[in-house]
């Protein structure tokens, strides 16, 4: 797995680098796996560490947060991990891949979700691989 700024950016495309490694967000709607309802894993593009699964995965009512992937859980325990954000001004959860530190996206509070969090992510972080 890549460590080093150089060996990432040979990695990735420059819009995964961008919202991987820098931190960045596509835009609302733009992403591949958001009208997406296939049954299988979504894996860090990255690593491919498993991430989430398409049972997880629902349509978000919150507005400012429709136009990414939602899900509400990980895939197991210690796929990602959150950190506090308070970039932009705003306190924020971020949700980071657990095997190589990639920016994912965040997690909100989302009554509509089945448990009540949401997990908001780029579907450019997210490698799709079918049952």
């Amino acid at each position: 797995m890549p460590s080093a700024k150089a060996d990432w950016k040979k990695t990735l495309t420059p819009e995964q680098y961008r919202v991987l490694r820098e931190k960045g967000t596509e835009a609302p709607g733009s992403g591949k796996y958001v009208d997406f309802y296939e049954n299988g894993t979504y894996a860090c593009v990255a690593c491919g560490q498993e991430l989430f699964t398409s049972d997880t995965k629902y349509e978000s009512t919150i507005p400012g947060l429709i136009g990414w992937p939602a899900f509400s859980e990980a895939a197991a325990r210690g796929a990602v991990t959150l950190e506090d954000d308070t970039s932009l001004g705003m306190h924020r959860t971020e949700v980071l891949c657990a095997n190589c530190g990639g920016h994912l996206g965040h997690l909100f509070p989302d009554d509509s979700s089945p448990n009540g969090q949401h997990y908001c992510i780029n579907s450019i972080c997210l490698d799709f691989k079918a049952k």
